[in-house]
């Protein structure tokens, strides 16, 4: 498994995946109020965040993408 995921990537991944996972707890706008959206939105926010903790998202290695410096 090689790093495919740079730093303002990573970054920004973690920061918009843990928004993801803590509004629908918060409940902020009522549209995480069906619990279909607020669980879909908390299973994608811990994709985005384990994407950014281990440094590689497979969709990029599917598409041929790659945002880290080598």
């Amino acid at each position: 498994m090689t790093a495919n995921v740079g730093t303002p990537d990573r970054l920004l991944r973690a920061i918009l995946g843990l928004v993801l996972i803590v509004a629908p707890l918060l409940n902020m706008p009522a549209i995480w109020s069906s619990p279909v959206l607020a669980y879909g939105s908390m299973g994608v926010g811990l994709v985005l965040v384990l994407t950014a903790l281990f440094r590689f998202c497979p969709l990029y290695r599917v598409l041929g993408l790659s945002t880290c410096r080598l």
